[in-house]
This record gives structure tokens, sequence and C-alpha cells, in this order.
């Protein structure tokens, strides 16, 4: 089963929760990053609407405590990944790419 960390509850009572390296909201995935406010395209919209979010992932913003929390366990999942047999292959697949086109094969 997957690890799930519970990052906050919305007003309505959903779930932000971060499952398997991706944020998901009520269960359904929203985003595999956070992007901080001020780099966001909207930064205006969102400090109007959500005056004390520092982040956002997908169309959940999140204040600095949840993002930490929601970066922690994403981070964790990266390098449970990492690790794992089939981020290895992905990480030998890249090189292999990498080294092709430097070649000059596209």
């Amino acid at each position: 089963m997957a690890d799930t960390v519970l990052v906050k509850l919305t007003q309505d009572g959903r779930k932000v929760e971060v499952v398997d390296g991706w944020v998901c909201l009520a269960g359904a995935r929203e985003a595999d990053r956070l992007v901080p406010v001020l780099e966001h395209p909207n930064r205006q919209g969102i400090a109007r609407a959500v005056p004390g979010a520092t982040h956002m992932a997908g169309r959940v913003p999140l204040t600095h405590a949840e993002a930490a929390i929601a970066q922690g366990a994403l981070a964790a999942a990266q390098r449970a990944f990492d690790a794992s047999p089939s981020g290895i292959a992905q990480r030998i697949r890249r090189a292999i790419w990498a080294k092709t086109a430097a070649e000059g094969v596209e």
C-alpha cells in the first residue's frame, strides 16, 4: 500500500494528501511538484483570493507550513522511486538518450 501523508483539509472537508509522489485533492491527482506563488503566472489573483498562500499544488493553495509537509513527502517519494529498479532503469534510459542526442542522433 502507498504511503499517504495528510497535508491539510480544505474548508469543505476534502483531504489534500501526498500519495505516491503526487499531491492529491480528495484522492484525485493535482500536481507532482509545488510552485511558489511568487513564480506563479496568476500570483496577484492568488494573493487576493488566499492571502496566506506561499505555494500552489495544481489548484490547491498551500501555506508555508503545509508546503513544507507536502515538499517533505514529495521528496521522500522521489528518494524511494530513485532507489527502485524502475527508477534506476529510468536514469539509464535518460543517460542513453542524452548520449545519443549529444552524438547528433535525434
